[in-house]
């Protein structure tokens, strides 16, 4: 069984991670696994790039702006939504491409930012080869959100889209939604599966889903890598104090929207008001462009981009807990190493993340949006006398559900199922 698993990137983002940590899973099972980018940032060997000579990459530049440019000067009602929407306009055409043509499976993961285009997956499907689509956000049934915050519209058709600047009933979102649609219409051999099952359940609702098979298998982690590591000699190395009780906090991208840093700032406000000793100290890993630490009541170590696992790993073992204010995400990177090094997790209860934290037996799960009981969770990691207990239930969840060994074998099953219903 040969796989070609198919995403912009090996690296830089949630999906990427996730992307090329099945690669490895797959591999690890025997499965003649590889991965098709658009640009390769790794030096994984199973993984191959479109981009190999400069007139490709000029290509590419050009698809990426072409797509971008337009949407965030005159479609993006604002900044911050400049990358929350992706029109699809442009891309590649890989359906020759050998990794494709010599696939029993195809295997779609995060597709957008000008690497397949609407009309590029489109003939994908026509190729007529079994494809398995793993989910990373909202955007397959959508007109071109990835995550639609509270709107419905992708239910039945999109349109009046609340990013847009000039929404309507047959705006941008309109049309990309028919253009999907058209798409879909006569597709056989897809098969969906979603990170999460809040995803699969909102998925289930989508009027272009309706008729495809939807499965939740979630991503896997390696557990020799992300394991807990000595507290002590980590804060050593980090220069974090000994006896400060840590809060750790970090995101590809502080800022983006759907990470709800304003909810950690109330949250940790309220934990200095109500709450916390005096030696509490919060760090924080991910980019940063605009985000003041001075706004913040502990005395922070602000570090930037992460990109060693190692340090990660590191950074998940010396801190007492994990916070992520997230108000939409699927099953995020993490939430799962956190847990996966024995660190508690708090965090809101939503979107997938409840399919990991398990409320007061590995973490807390707050009321939505509700910055007074994710502090109230996090006094509640800090203080509880289960502390351990917390660690040793976090380890767990990932260790029963998360490990590379039980994710690829479910994947393996499912590809077996699709080849035996396309061969029958």
């Amino acid at each position: 069984m040969k796989v070609t698993l198919i995403n912009t990137s090996d690296a830089g983002g949630g999906a990427p991670v996730a992307c090329i940590r099945l690669l490895k899973a797959l591999r690890l099972k025997q499965v003649d696994a590889g991965m098709l980018v658009q640009d390769k940032k790794t030096d994984e060997p199973a993984v191959k790039a479109i981009n190999t000579g400069l007139m490709s990459r000029i290509k590419a530049g050009f698809n990426l702006l072409y797509e971008r440019i337009p949407f965030i000067l005159f479609k993006a009602k604002n900044k911050s939504l400049r990358f929350a929407f992706s029109t699809a306009n442009a891309g590649t055409d890989i359906s020759s491409r050998p990794q494709v043509l010599n696939a029993d499976i195809l295997h779609l993961h995060w597709i957008n930012f000008g690497y397949l285009s609407i009309v590029d997956l489109k003939k994908l499907f026509q190729t007529g080869k079994p494809i398995v689509w793993t989910l990373h956000d909202m955007w397959a049934f959508t007109g071109g959100c990835h995550y639609s915050g509270d709107c419905d519209h992708f239910i039945d058709q999109c349109g009046d889209c609340w990013m847009l600047r000039d929404p309507g009933e047959h705006d941008l979102s309109f049309t990309g939604w028919m253009r999907k649609m058209d798409m879909f219409k006569d597709t056989k051999n897809l098969v969906f599966v979603t990170c999460s099952h809040w995803l699969a359940n909102v998925a289930r609702t989508s009027s272009l889903l309706k008729d495809f098979r939807i499965e939740t298998i979630p991503n896997p982690i390696d557990t020799t890598i992300f394991l807990p590591k000595d507290k002590t000699a980590a804060r050593k190395k980090w220069n974090i104090a000994q006896d400060a009780k840590i809060i750790l906090f970090g995101a590809a991208n502080i800022m983006d929207r759907r990470k709800g840093i304003s909810y950690l700032v109330e949250a940790l406000d309220e934990l200095k008001k109500n709450y916390a000793e005096q030696n509490t100290e919060i760090v924080i890993f991910g980019k940063n462009k605009s985000f003041d630490v001075s706004l913040l009541p502990f005395k922070v170590h602000e570090l930037n981009t992460i990109n060693s696992q190692d340090d990660l790993v590191e950074l998940y073992s010396l801190a007492d807990v994990f916070v992520t204010p997230a108000i939409e995400d699927n099953l995020p990177n993490t939430v799962m190493e956190s847990l996966a090094c024995g660190t508690p997790v708090v965090a809101f209860n939503t979107g997938g993340i409840p399919d990991m934290v398990e409320h007061q037996l590995n973490g807390y799960l707050a009321e939505f949006k509700s910055s007074a009981d994710f502090a109230f969770g996090i006094q509640y990691v800090l203080s509880s006398e289960n502390r351990d207990k917390l660690g040793i239930n976090a380890r767990k969840k990932v260790l029963d559900s998360f490990t590379n060994e039980i994710v690829a074998a479910k994947y393996i099953d499912l590809y077996q199922t699709i080849l035996i219903n396309d061969r029958g």
